[in-house]
């Protein structure tokens, strides 16, 4: 497939080219990412626009996927990564850069303390900001612990980072991109990339998995932080409600998946143990948390530092108000396989004691109760930053959240804009006979989701299919000229080269 679509490609025209970066997305695999990154290259190179990639070639001495955590000593699969990137390169326009160990830099980083390393900057560039959010991800875990795998990966990834940094100015020298894009903007090879192409002025997109299956999010903001620009106008016909009421319905009923994962396999409803128990109180409160290393925690920590944080003040209002029951719902992502989180809402249950209280309920991630049957018998939700949220402000329930989500950049849920003002609506709505959303919540709220599956959600179906794992992709069989035709292609082309938006248009 490589190989044809070189051949098919048009002479590129002498604009500037068009950079594409991606090592955090695969090794040996084709992720999602991956596949959406590849695609969306052939179909610019088979539109006659010129594509240079910028790609790996033993360039780290320690990447994120390629890190090991049980073996520090263990060096990156690099034969492989780079056999797969070869192939999916074939034919186009490639710069690969190598591992350049900086001996005074190296020099400097010994001996530093975890808290010296968190904060370290080198030669203006924020090495250890754009090094943590990949650290904390491939760790399993938001804080740190100071050990010796811990410091080491830190300064080889400081290391890396710094050596992507020296590599891309080079490449930028000789390039001289329009635009670059990235997978994610999070994980330190990309991060990196970012932030000095951002120095320069160059325009850089990010992408993500978008919230249906085999969709990609496209964006020059922050893709974790997924933003979304809705016309004030805006109002969904009947037949938008229509669209959006069948996704809900199976979405309610568990049915959903995102990025190939499907979190409830087998929703249940509430058993009678349960229900009897509520029924022991005067209000339920269901507090719904997140996996505590997803890269969509460094935008949330704006009122509380992280999550753990926020659910020790859960625990001292519960011991102030035993007649409410908290249900602590931990999320299904934090036992996933091959992603387990390392620092756990069950392990921050039991050292607490949070479970000795009788107004405490623990829900752990693998349990299939239904979150939506908590919500419609709850008072208020309670959320970090957990698209529960969304979902319950659609459902009409009052929404208090904790930390900055996708969708608090529009009026959706209740979210105060400090630590002190959240305790005091958290008091509020504990003692308050009803509460009642402003109406406009919901609205907005529907017409949020409407846009992040509709509009925002670019469908690479046609030349995809799941792979052996459902978080992998596999290529179908296609003419690459059909790409031209593909509406997720035409919508990035034109907010890549015109610098328009990543909506897809909708058929009328």
């Amino acid at each position: 497939m490589s190989l044809r679509v070189a051949r098919l490609s048009p002479t590129p025209s002498d604009a500037r080219p068009v950079a594409f970066f991606k090592a955090s997305s695969g090794i040996d695999d084709f992720s999602w990412n991956s596949a959406f990154h590849l695609l969306t290259s052939w179909g610019l190179r088979l539109s006659g626009i010129p594509v240079t990639y910028f790609a790996c070639d033993h360039g780290m001495s320690r990447c994120v996927l390629g890190t090991d955590r049980d073996h520090p000593e263990k060096e990156p699969p690099c034969k492989s990564c780079v056999y797969q990137s070869k192939t999916l390169y074939t034919g186009a326009s490639v710069e690969w850069f190598h591992f350049e160990r900086d001996a005074e830099l190296a020099k400097q980083l010994a001996g530093l303390s975890l808290k010296d390393l968190m904060s370290f900057e080198y030669k203006d560039i924020p090495l250890a900001a754009l090094v943590l959010p990949g650290l904390r991800w491939i760790l399993r875990r938001y804080n740190l612990i100071e050990n010796e795998s811990t410091l080491f990966f830190f300064r080889e990834y400081i290391l890396s980072a710094w050596n992507v940094a020296r590599q891309f100015d080079k490449f930028l020298d000789a390039v001289n991109p329009r635009s670059l894009v990235v997978f994610n903007g999070q994980f330190f090879p990309e991060a990196t990339a970012k932030w000095i192409a951002t120095k320069r002025g160059i325009r850089v997109i990010s992408h993500e998995v978008g919230l249906l299956p085999m969709t990609g999010f496209f964006t020059d903001g922050e893709s974790t932080a997924y933003p979304i620009t809705i016309p004030e106008t805006f109002e969904l016909d009947e037949s938008q409600n229509s669209r959006l009421d069948a996704y809900l319905q199976n979405r309610f009923q568990g049915n959903f998946s995102m990025a190939g994962v499907k979190f409830w396999p087998n929703m249940k409803g509430l058993d009678q143990a349960l229900l009897n128990k509520m029924g022991n109180f005067k209000q339920v409160v269901p507090v719904f948390t997140n996996v505590i290393f997803d890269t969509s925690q460094p935008h949330a920590n704006t009122i509380f530092s992280d999550m753990f944080v926020w659910l020790d003040l859960i625990l001292a209002t519960a011991q102030k108000h035993p007649e409410t029951l908290f249900i602590i719902r931990a999320h299904p992502d934090e036992t996933r396989v091959r992603k387990s989180s390392l620092e756990t809402v069950a392990e921050w249950v039991d050292e607490c004691g949070a479970t000795s209280l009788d107004n405490i309920l623990f829900i752990p991630p693998q349990e299939n109760i239904s979150s939506y049957e908590l919500i419609a018998r709850s008072k208020f939700v309670a959320i970090y930053n957990s698209t529960i949220g969304l979902e319950a402000s659609i459902m009409g329930s009052a929404v208090l959240c904790a930390g900055k989500a996708r969708f608090t950049q529009y009026p959706i849920v209740f979210f105060p804009e400090s630590r002190e003002n959240y305790s005091r609506m958290l008091e509020e709505f504990l003692s308050a006979d009803t509460i009642t959303p402003p109406a406009n919540f919901r609205r907005n709220a529907r017409r949020f989701l409407y846009y992040q599956l509709f509009r925002t959600s670019l469908p690479f179906g046609d030349f995809l299919k799941t792979g052996i794992r459902s978080t992998h992709a596999i290529l179908k069989w296609f003419d690459p000229r059909d790409l031209l035709k593909s509406p997720a292609i035409l919508t990035v082309k034109k907010g890549i080269i015109n610098q328009e938006d990543f909506l897809l248009e909708e058929k009328l």
